[in-house]
């Protein structure tokens, strides 16, 4: 079993944790962050892997603290920076010039045709100022002082109308106001609404693991499949979902129907449902429970779909598991959708995900208590 340490006292533990949470600067709050986990009784090796240090550096800091106290948390890099900026200028491997060249590059893809990063930078560089070596870091640097950052791509579908979209997201909140207005003794409300597919086809993601050890999942595909029909009031956070066998006309009147005694949807109280246009949603065959009204996204964009934030959610529970059947898959997921439906914080965390600016409901809705 690994030896646990004792810190000295210069501080105490809630000073320590203090230091850890107000720490305008990263290494300082990692150095204090490992400290008061050693203070609370895990061992340095632990406590390295847990704030993300090796474990030699991270003795180093405990012991320095021991000896020394506090000033050695310090980020001593940052004192030598700032005084050489006060006292000089800070060096430069591009000019100007150069540098408006790079920002020129970066627009389009590098010669090796794939995508920029920080090692390729760092060549062009070097190909650019002649010198014979410049450090990968210092690519990434100049990546972040060209005004980059390291983004994933939001799909936007080539037949997309931008203007369409843009009207939209214009015309919402001119809709509701209409429907206010025709309705004028009804609660008005805004809701989204889409469907999610799952089944036994396995889900990957990357998940915190520690360092040194590769974590695994079980895999084994099928296609079995189960869809969550998911509503979702972007201004209060509050959902409604359901587990469901197929998607079409027949089991989305029956979505439809039992939304709308959930809801309470009646003529004093309008639901102002928004869906995309698959072939089923747009089916003369759909029947609307009284208090709904539909209104249809423009053609392929999802973007615009607030709904489409849920999966995030609906989908943790299921990633990186294995399930036998799809009926130990459904338990779970009933069970992470209940939990998404009741608990507090995580209606707050689906407002702060689909309350999209564009939507205006604060300004629609003023009275209203979103905070749950």
């Amino acid at each position: 079993m690994p030896r646990k340490v004792t810190l000295a006292p210069h501080l105490t533990l809630r000073q320590i944790q203090e230091n850890y949470h107000n720490s305008k600067d990263t290494v300082e709050s990692r150095r204090w962050h490992l400290l008061w986990k050693v203070g609370i009784g895990w061992s340095i090796k632990k406590s390295a892997i847990s704030v993300g240090l090796s474990y030699e550096y991270a003795r180093r800091v405990v012991k320095r603290y021991n000896e020394e106290g506090e000033a050695t948390v310090t980020n001593q890099h940052n004192r030598t920076r700032n005084y050489q900026t006060a006292t000089r200028p800070k060096h430069s491997l591009l000019n100007r010039e150069q540098l408006q060249k790079l920002k020129g590059a970066l627009r389009s893809r590098p010669d090796d045709g794939g995508i920029w990063t920080g090692p390729k930078v760092a060549r062009w560089m070097e190909k650019e100022t002649g010198r014979e070596k410049i450090h990968d870091q210092r690519g990434w640097e100049y990546l972040k002082k060209c005004g980059y950052s390291w983004k994933v791509p939001r799909p936007s579908h080539k037949k997309g109308d931008p203007q369409e979209q843009q009207e939209f997201k214009e015309t919402y909140p001119v809709k509701i106001k209409t429907i206010q207005e025709q309705h004028p003794g009804a609660e008005v409300q805004g809701w989204f609404f889409d469907e999610h597919r799952v089944g036994l086809k396995p889900i990957l993601r990357r998940v915190w693991s520690p360092i040194g050890e590769q974590p695994t999942a079980v895999v084994h595909h099928r296609y079995e499949w189960l869809y969550i029909y998911a509503f979702v009031n972007p201004q209060t956070g509050e959902t409604h979902f359901y587990l469901i066998p197929r998607v079409n006309v027949t089991w989305l009147n029956k979505v439809f129907e039992a939304f709308a005694l959930d809801v309470g949807a009646s003529e004093e109280k309008i639901i102002f449902l928004v869906e995309d246009r698959a072939g089923w949603h747009r089916s003369e065959r759909v029947v609307l429970p009284t208090g709904m009204i539909t209104e249809y996204l423009p053609p392929y964009s999802p973007e615009l779909q607030t709904a489409e934030r849920l999966w995030q959610l609906t989908d943790e529970p299921l990633v990186n598991e294995y399930f036998e059947t799809l009926e130990e898959l459904e338990e779970v997921l009933a069970q992470r959708c209940c939990f998404l439906q009741e608990d507090p914080q995580m209606r707050e965390q689906i407002r702060n995900l689909t309350n999209f600016h564009w939507l205006k409901l604060d300004e629609l809705f003023p009275a209203c208590e979103h905070r749950i």
